[in-house]
């Protein structure tokens, strides 16, 4: 279950944005605000365009506060059958590059506050 593993940081138009509780890898999570949906296709056309847009808009904001070298944008919900998006800031340092995450390595929770002071960066960087 998301809520498990994730903060709360904003709830945009159509979009809950996440962040995954790993500092491993500086991680969102956005879940559309939509009933029902498992997959890309299930979003509806007249709200398609605004979905991916909010998905552009988080990783634009994840790479300006992070300067991550490459974003990874994902959505695969073979664990989670809920339509999420994953937006991950990758570097060349970090553990599991330049392979997938997944697997990889334990997850390493946010010490207290480092998770707070992130949020607050992507929300103020991302009005």
């Amino acid at each position: 279950m998301l809520s498990n593993d994730t903060r709360f940081i904003v709830d945009w138009p159509i979009n809950r944005v996440l962040l995954m509780n790993d500092k491993n890898y500086p991680w969102l999570i956005l879940v559309p605000r939509l009933e029902g949906l498992r997959d890309f296709h299930d979003v509806p056309r007249e709200q398609e365009g605004a979905f991916v847009a909010e998905i552009n808009h988080a990783a634009r904001t994840l790479k300006s506060i992070t300067g991550a070298l490459k974003m990874n944008t994902a959505a695969l919900g073979n664990m989670v059958p809920q339509l999420h998006v994953h937006v991950i800031a990758r570097y060349d340092t970090d553990f599991a590059w330049p392979g997938p995450v997944w697997g990889k390595q334990a997850a390493v929770p946010y010490a207290d506050g480092e998770a707070e002071r992130l949020i607050q960066r992507f929300i103020q960087s991302a009005e």
